[in-house]
């Protein structure tokens, strides 16, 4: 499942973000959702999300 609707990811999910430092590269790092950055119902380069790490990014790949 792809992150570009806030509806399908909450707390908890493990997913694949890219973090801003890796968008050239498109290198994908795994981790679970903390927080849910932001705020529109969808976005086109997926929603942002911090996770419990702290580290910031956009979901790509929601982990079924």
């Amino acid at each position: 499942m792809n992150g570009q609707s806030r509806k399908n990811i909450q707390s908890g999910q493990e997913v694949d973000i890219v973090l801003k430092k890796d968008q050239r590269t498109g290198t994908l790092t795994r981790g679970t959702v903390k927080d849910i950055l932001t705020k529109s119902p969808s976005h086109p380069h997926g929603i942002k999300v911090r996770l419990e790490d702290g580290q910031v990014g956009r979901v790509k790949h929601i982990i079924e």
